[in-house]
């Protein structure tokens, strides 16, 4: 089955506001960026199947940038993994859809979303299992720029070239800010794609990273790599809040806001168009 992947990014988008808007609060800024990498994802390149997220030899997708956890269950929501009205409960009590990703309560989270760094070394860990498997899996990670100072990421791309794990494929979502400056007033990562070039990994660039035919021509490439003997970063140039007018405005005060169910719906008539 074949998807209309901008519709599908409208959608994903639309809930993300919906359930950030429900609880008042949330992670919206590195949410609204990721939407398109998650459409191509859960409805285009990954062997998945909602009806038995278990299933062996699936691809695996790991959100190591715990905080766009509710864009991660936006998708998962379209994508039949559960309904769509378990979305307003994110980050209330008893909830099934934590503001972080748990594996242990959301059907379809592969890999618990831990302190940054954390979730790429997983990953990679994943990816090397499925290796030793050989059961044709592929794995994918979604790093923030912020993220990408933790030691953390780098000791893991070491590790995953030294592997050859070409299973592996990854995405840095650069949007050139992190939770309270941005990314090269802290400590700049530029240039991305020569460090991870230096580290043993293929690299693609994908200039609009909130353009879903971008982005599903980027992952088709990587996934054209997987004789390599090499890994694959894919990095998208996207924009902090992107799709929603006043959220963008925030800039570096978008990380973590206030959303009223006003806001929401406001924003929901602006993607919509």
């Amino acid at each position: 089955m074949s998807y209309d992947l901008k519709e599908v990014s409208k959608d994903i988008r639309c809930d993300i506001m919906t359930c950030i808007g429900h609880l008042g609060v949330g992670h919206i800024g590195g949410c609204l960026s990721i939407v398109e990498a998650l459409a191509v994802l859960y409805f285009e390149a990954m062997n998945i199947d909602p009806k038995n997220p278990q299933m062996e030899g699936r691809d695996r997708f790991i959100c190591s940038k715990g905080h766009a956890g509710p864009a991660v269950y936006a998708a998962l929501a379209n994508r039949g993994y559960f309904d769509k009205s378990e979305l307003l409960t994110l980050n209330i009590g008893g909830t099934h859809l934590p503001s972080h990703c748990d594996m242990l309560l959301t059907p379809g989270i592969d890999m618990t979303a831990g302190s940054l760094g954390q979730g790429f070394s997983c990953a990679a860990g994943i990816a090397l299992a499925s290796k030793l498997e050989n059961d044709g899996a592929t794995i994918y990670a979604m790093v923030g720029d912020g993220e990408s100072q933790e030691g953390q990421i780098w000791e893991a791309a070491m590790f995953a070239a030294s592997r050859h794990l070409s299973n592996f494929i990854a995405f840095t979502d650069y949007n050139k800010m992190q939770i309270d400056d941005y990314v090269a007033n802290v400590n700049d990562i530029a240039p991305l794609g020569d460090k991870w070039r230096a580290f043993g990994w293929n690299v693609i660039e994908v200039e609009n990273g909130n353009d879903v035919d971008q982005v599903s021509a980027a992952v088709k490439e990587a996934k054209g790599l997987r004789n390599s003997g090499k890994p694959t970063m894919i990095i998208l140039n996207t924009i902090k809040g992107c799709g929603v007018s006043f959220i963008e405005e925030m800039g570096v005060a978008n990380h973590n806001a206030n959303i009223s169910e006003e806001d929401a719906k406001r924003a929901i008539e602006e993607i919509r168009g």
